[in-house]
């Protein structure tokens, strides 16, 4: 078993140093898929989490404990549902985005929208209640201490977005029932260290397997990053700052 698992990182590792295109191919439109995934669920997610977290409604706590529920949701039964809505026969069959890339960033930024809408919501609600109070000492409008508290809070909401794009590039079932995993039209990485797993080739699985690693060792890396430099800031400063912005 142990000369398997080293045969297997060597070639592996034979397939990324030596530009096999095939591997590259599919490092690419995973990379895309999340990528436009992530940005596309940023249009609708952070305005949504913006009005949660700064402005007081009836119903708030049930719409947050819906998006709080949602953050786990099964991404097979995710892609089946969207499966039957894209389908020839479904609502949104005109759109043709079914066995597409397109439509896997799709079904991949309705899957991390309720990650960065939580994420997002609950930081502005932290802040909203530790600052609000002095925003309005200083003599700040109600528009310019949001504008301040959304400033403040670009750290968590970068946070957010890294993890949603984190989310949608380790996930499976909406990759696979959503695009197909055609070959060379839409299989990504995880549909292809499935497929590479049951055929046998362990090798070219596990170079898979490591390039996929290695992006979520580093977008998580980089979420570390961002969490010490916010949480290494000055803490006397925070009040000298705020009152400048909010009287400029």
């Amino acid at each position: 078993m142990t000369d398997v698992i080293i045969q297997a990182f060597e070639e592996a590792f034979r397939l990324i140093f030596s530009g096999d295109p095939e591997v590259f191919s599919v490092v690419g439109r995973s990379l895309y898929a999340s990528g436009f995934g992530t940005l596309l669920a940023c249009t609708w997610s952070i305005p949504i989490a913006i009005f949660i977290g700064l402005y007081s409604f009836r119903g708030k706590w049930i719409i947050k404990g819906i998006f709080n529920s949602l953050i786990g949701v099964p991404t097979v039964a995710l892609g089946l549902l969207l499966y039957l809505f894209l389908s020839k026969q479904g609502a949104f069959g005109f759109l043709h985005l079914l066995y597409t890339v397109n439509g896997i960033a799709v079904g991949q930024a309705i899957l991390v929208t309720p990650l960065i809408v939580t994420f997002v919501s609950s930081a502005l609600s932290t802040a909203d209640a530790q600052l609000r109070d002095l925003a309005k000492t200083l003599g700040a409008s109600d528009l310019r201490t949001n504008l301040t508290l959304m400033r403040e809070t670009v750290w968590s909401m970068t946070l957010a977005v890294i993890a949603a794009f984190n989310r949608g590039f380790g996930e499976l079932g909406i990759a696979m029932i959503v695009g197909g995993n055609i070959f060379q039209q839409t299989r990504v990485l995880t549909t292809s260290i499935a497929v590479e797993t049951n055929l046998g080739n362990f090798e070219i699985a596990m170079a898979y397997g490591i390039v996929l690693m290695t992006v979520v060792i580093a977008v998580t890396l980089t979420i570390n990053l961002v969490e010490r430099l916010r949480q290494e800031e000055v803490p006397w400063k925070w009040k000298r700052i705020w009152k400048s912005r909010l009287l400029d």
